[in-house]
């Protein structure tokens, strides 16, 4: 019932033209005036009371659609509602009021099939929208609120001789009575500001505009974060599904960063805004869908130019109709069921409900143009390192040096070097600290399943929780140490792990065991050992002695456990797990060409194409030659454009063979080349970066599977929309045909048009379901 008052508010023409039926079938002959004498006869036309009701709506509809097209042509777009008008002007003209009030009920009614079939298409897009916050709550308690620091200076004004920070004056009262605390932020200090009083609110609630650079934010079970900031509470549980599409919430813990548009969960957190509401995620999410909205792709605009064509048709079916019958009402037959709305309503439609359908995927564009050229895509570039592999390397497997008798397996020495890197911000420390926390998880199963029987079980930390760490240190370049679980670990350069307390790596002398880590000291006294080496002898540790070389694109990190080398963890880029199928797929759909560009070396930059299937690859660039690579394929592209191609584009504004190039890139220095392409497709996590500001296509849950998904919508929409059309304006001819032939009267015809219209705008919506 609410969606009816909705569409009668939208289209008021709507529940009028429908109460209108009334007086004329009641009234629609009697003439009152008739009878006091009074005449309004004009030439052919006598009508009576519900006739006359029927023309004020004639003349009303009329007068309207003229000042829409009036204002259409302003803009820039076709006004082709002027079959309309004829249509409608020439039933009166020939006395037909039912079927010139069906025309009527037919233009109402098919304004409010458009209402519907735009608001369904947006459906998804809206639901971004709806979903932006507005209000935020800015905690007030004393020294909180507006307390911003941007220099350490500050902070030491802060601080007391004896090393206290320092906290609103307060009001002493006697033993057993309450402290008022006044804040010492400026807003505080307005005229008129009360006393903070514990037992009262601790925040306040502000429009989302109104929240400033460093004030701390309290987000209650369910509301959404109103901008971006840093995580002050322990943790906190985010569904992120608004921001990237990502299905499962997402647990951060404290001094993460915190997405505006993420959904808190069951309990309250507190964060501090590092950003105002317009520069936040969520904002630049709106803006994408705003463009988006407001855009008109070529095909639209052609399909208005289109129009044109097709209204000169329609009135040469009826002007020879009129002429070969010789009666006007075959013209009234005829024009009745002319319907552009196939043309007019029908391919926006579909766009929006391509660009709707995409969003529920977690893919923004930024213009419905770049929905129509994804469909003719015909060559990728991708970036390699966070593109086609993961963002970060990781372990492939775990390393013992020859004739190592260390009694700590591979799970032991990844849980505890995982430990120790969770606190490096080393570029390899997140995939060995991944690979700690999958270790330690196998652990905590083998030790519920009875296992006992590890080298640790007698230290202290066994069979806890988590382990105990002490002491953690790193030294930038070289590697970071600390105690777990009363082992002493380093992870990092071969160098620094095998290096004494005062930083000297040992030489290996006579009487080392040969079962000792090369690099460490032996527990045992020099000679105690028949396999040690002659008396004198030394040399200097090397890591090909003790490990096999390492594949070209291979990595390492080594371990030391309580002074001696334990392992070596080898990492690699590797591949994204889908990678391999998303581009099969984009091969199955036609895409001609898959190019990789990378700053890597030859040799692992092939490995890595081999893996993923990619046989064009271009390696060892810098950002400048990547935008050298992209520009040169998309200006080839272009120049192969035929002759004839390039007049139908001048005329109908679209290209019915020019190849699209295509980069996809997930970092900042892709934002150069994403710039060049025909199209520049940014992967990212939901975060904003260089990157995706910079391209027409944002892919918002960092999936790869999401770029051959993007190119099937944006074909899909176009064959849908084309479908609509086409059944759309194929439907409307023929009933022109058979009305010019008196088939079909011309109330039935105007019923006929509109369900013409209901099935093409009904068609253009299927561009929403998901064929996949």
């Amino acid at each position: 019932m609410r969606r009816i008052i909705s569409i009668c508010k939208e289209v008021p023409l709507l529940p009028i033209a429908i109460i209108a039926a009334i007086p004329l079938a009641l009234l629609g002959s009697w003439r009152p005036w008739e009878a006091a004498g009074v005449s309004l006869t004009f030439g052919p036309f006598n009508p009576g009371v519900g006739q006359w009701i029927v023309i004020a709506l004639v003349v009303y509809t009329i007068v309207v659609t003229v000042i829409g097209m009036i204002d259409d042509l302003r803009h820039g777009h076709v006004g082709v509602d002027l079959l309309a008008v004829i249509a409608i002007a020439s039933t009166v003209a020939v006395q037909e009021y039912w079927a010139a009030w069906a025309v009527v009920l037919m233009i109402s009614s098919g304004e409010a099939i458009e209402e519907f079939a735009q608001s369904k298409a947006e459906g998804n897009l809206t639901a971004l929208v709806d979903a932006a916050p507005r209000t935020a709550h800015v905690v007030t308690l004393p020294g909180v609120r507006g307390h911003v620091h941007t220099t350490g200076g500050e902070h030491a004004a802060d601080v007391t001789e004896g090393g206290f920070r320092k906290v609103a004056g307060a009001g002493d009262s006697g033993v057993g009575g309450s402290a008022a605390y006044v804040s010492v932020s400026g807003e505080s200090d307005k005229p008129g500001t009360k006393p903070y009083d514990a037992a009262g609110e601790h925040f306040e609630t502000v429009p989302v505009d109104q929240v400033k650079l460093g004030d701390v934010i309290l987000v209650l079970p369910g509301e959404t974060v109103p901008v971006d900031g840093e995580l002050l509470s322990g943790v906190a549980t985010l569904d992120l599904s608004n921001i990237n599409g990502e299905p499962v919430p997402r647990e951060v813990y404290a001094g993460a960063r915190v997405l505006s548009g993420a959904v808190n969960g069951s309990t309250a957190l507190t964060m501090r805004a590092t950003q105002l509401a317009q520069d936040s995620q969520y904002q630049k999410i709106l803006e994408l869908v705003s463009s988006a909205q407001q855009s008109r792709p070529t095909v639209v605009k052609t399909a208005d130019v289109l129009a044109v064509p097709f209204t000169i048709l329609s009135l040469a079916i009826a002007g020879i109709a009129w002429a070969v019958a010789g009666t006007p009402l075959r013209f009234a037959q005829v024009l009745v069921l002319a319907t552009p709305c196939p043309l007019l309503i029908a391919a926006p439609v579909a766009y929006v409900a391509g660009t709707g359908r995409l969003a529920k995927a977690g893919i923004l564009i930024k213009a419905q143009d770049v929905l129509e050229n994804l469909g003719r895509v015909s060559h990728i570039f991708f970036d390699k390192t966070g593109t086609l592999t993961v963002k970060q390397p990781q372990v492939v497997r775990v390393e013992k040096p020859f004739e190592n008798s260390s009694p700590y397996d591979e799970n032991h020495i990844l849980m505890m070097a995982g430990v120790v890197e969770g606190y490096s911000v080393h570029i390899l420390s997140k995939g060995i600290a991944a690979a700690g926390q999958k270790a330690m998880q196998e652990l905590y199963a083998r030790y519920e399943n009875g296992q006992r029987l590890c080298a640790e079980r007698d230290l202290p930390g066994h069979g806890r929780d988590y382990p105990v760490v002490k002491n953690i240190e790193e030294q930038s370049g070289k590697g970071v140490s600390g105690e777990v679980n009363g082992h002493a670990v380093r992870v990092g350069r071969f160098a620094y792990v095998t290096a004494d307390e005062a930083g000297f790596t040992h030489v290996l002398g006579a009487g080392v065991a040969a079962g000792t880590a090369a690099g460490a000291v032996a527990d045992s006294a020099v000679g105690d050992s028949a396999t040690g080496t002659a008396a004198g002898a030394s040399k200097k540790p090397e890591v090909n002695s003790l490990f096999a070389p390492l594949e070209p694109d291979e990595m390492a990190a080594y371990v030391a456990i309580d002074g001696k080398l334990a392992a070596r963890i080898v990492l690699r880029d590797v591949p994204r797990e889908n990678a391999k199928a998303s581009l099969e797929k984009l091969h199955r759909l036609g895409v001609k060409k898959l190019s990789m560009l990378t700053g890597d070396k030859e040799a692992s930059a092939r490995i890595i194409a081999g893996e993923v299937g990619i046989d064009d690859v271009q390696s060892e660039l810098f950002p400048e030659g990547k935008v050298a690579a992209v520009k040169n394929a998309t200006e080839d592209a272009h120049q192969n454009q035929p002759a004839w191609d390039k007049v139908v584009q001048r005329v109908v504004g679209e290209s019915m063979t020019r190849q699209v190039t295509m980069m996809v890139g997930d970092g900042v220095n892709d934002a150069p080349v994403l710039a060049v392409a025909d199209i520049g497709m940014a992967m990212t996590d939901g975060t904003s970066t260089a990157a995706s500001e910079s391209a027409q296509v944002v892919i918002m849950n960092d999936d790869i599977a999401s770029v051959p998904r993007a190119i099937a919508i944006a074909r899909r929409t176009k064959k849908v929309m084309l479908q609509a059309v086409l059944v759309g304006l194929g439907l409307a001819i023929i009933g022109m045909v058979a009305a010019a032939f008196n088939l079909i009267p011309v109330v039935i015809g105007a019923f006929m048009q509109e369900a013409i219209d209901v099935v093409s705008i009904l068609w253009a919506l299927t561009a929403l379901l998901d064929r996949e």
